[in-house]
């Protein structure tokens, strides 16, 4: 089979939910991928930074294949004999109390919001029913019905409702408008993403993120920060809300908790916090499971002992630097934070980021557009200076064949 049948297959017995890149990739290792015709790629999209430690990391699929070897699954029915150790690590690791673990980023959230309410009801005294969550405009926190109904995205809200009550939209990188909704007696929560990574990695001013955590505990509300996709070193910290010093009061994490090889997340908090939630009030059948947990552990040691952190705040400022060489009037503005970065691409003869998108796919380096003028890049956080070079000679080259097309 070649590419054009598998896209065909997915296409006749797929939802169409999604609008892929025309590639079909088989194989991963590291920051490469091949296609089916053994093409191969530069990944600058890390499975939407799922996979920071690189593809395939030989320590994380060791440790994946040694416990599915032992036990897979037992539900929290019953206690595992690798879970309270995760636990144990995943707490220590981030400084927390303690954790409840989930499979996807979008279900992390869902927890991160009950936590809030119910703590905004048992603690801090709000009438029942009544609690609100402050968000972000433009945010993306996943899927859900619940989820959606704080969005400003069109394409993730409409045509989904009745949309789930409670949440305040404020403007993103605005302290003045949060300090003003604050006053509400009945706001239980701040959620936020330290940076919009689907906004179209959106970076706000410094200084931001301290005061609106500063202003949430002026008021008794939590500070919720969703690093699903900005956590686990991406963006050249451990979190990105320690570029400012900041510990949430809620840490939603997934994605790179498993570098990529199950579905992985979780919701770190204080006891104070963390144990509204009784035993029957939430759960998931796969959320803690053995494989679960010695993955997660495998993929945090490996961000740890490589020091990718260090490695993604070098190598994104590298890319930075080397993108802004590039002279192109279709590079309108160059943005990001570590290995977090996006290229808002200005419209030329009829050809926007898709198309630079699909030539540098010609070209051996893939990316995706995230709405149709921003172009995001996010490659493993195990690249090298060369590969930096190489890449962006391959973005440059590309930009070019469009602009003289």
């Amino acid at each position: 089979m070649q590419s054009k049948d598998y896209i065909e297959r997915e296409d006749r017995y797929g939802a169409h939910n999604y609008h892929p890149l025309p590639v079909v990739l088989e194989r991963g290792k590291d920051i490469f991928v091949w296609d089916v015709e053994g093409k191969k790629y530069y990944d600058f999209l890390s499975a939407y930074s799922a996979v920071n430690q690189g593809h395939c990391h030989p320590k994380i699929v060791k440790a994946m294949t040694d416990q599915a070897q032992k036990l897979t699954l037992t539900s929290r029915a019953f206690y595992n004999s690798q879970l309270g150790e995760y636990e144990e690590y995943i707490t220590k690791t981030f400084g927390y109390d303690k954790v409840l673990p989930m499979n996807s980023g979008a279900e992390a959230d869902e927890t991160a919001l009950k936590l809030a309410r119910r703590w905004g009801y048992d603690v801090k005294g709000i009438p029942d029913g009544e609690a609100k969550i402050i968000v972000a405009a433009e945010n993306f926190h996943g899927r859900t019905i619940t989820i959606i109904s704080m969005s400003t995205d069109p394409d993730s809200f409409k045509g989904f409702g009745p949309y789930t009550p409670g949440f305040v939209t404020i403007p993103y990188n605005d302290t003045d408008a949060l300090a003003k909704e604050l006053k509400d007696k009945n706001v239980c929560a701040f959620l936020v993403e330290p940076i919009q990574g689907e906004a179209g990695v959106f970076v706000p001013d410094d200084g931001y993120l301290k005061k609106a955590y500063d202003l949430c505990k002026a008021n008794n509300v939590l500070f919720i920060a969703d690093e699903v996709q900005t956590g686990i070193a991406r963006t050249g910290k451990m979190l990105a809300v320690d570029h400012e010093g900041v510990r949430p009061d809620v840490i939603i994490l997934g994605k790179a908790l498993s570098g990529g090889a199950y579905p992985i997340s979780a919701v770190l908090a204080d006891d104070e916090i963390m144990m509204v939630i009784k035993p029957g009030e939430h759960g998931s059948t796969f959320g803690g499971n053995p494989m679960a947990a010695k993955i997660a552990i495998a993929a945090l040691e490996v961000i740890k002992d490589e020091k990718l952190a260090e490695n993604a705040e070098k190598m994104g400022q590298l890319f930075r630097s080397e993108i802004l060489k590039i002279d192109s009037d279709m590079i309108e503005l160059v943005r990001g934070k570590g290995l977090l970065n996006a290229i808002i691409i200005k419209p030329k003869n009829g050809k926007e980021a898709w198309d630079v998108c699909l030539k540098m796919k010609e070209n051996g380096l893939i990316a995706k557009p995230t709405h149709e003028h921003i172009i995001r890049f996010a490659p493993p956080l195990t690249i090298t200076e060369k590969d930096i070079l190489e890449s962006v000679k391959i973005i440059a080259k590309s930009i070019k064949e469009i602009e003289n097309a």
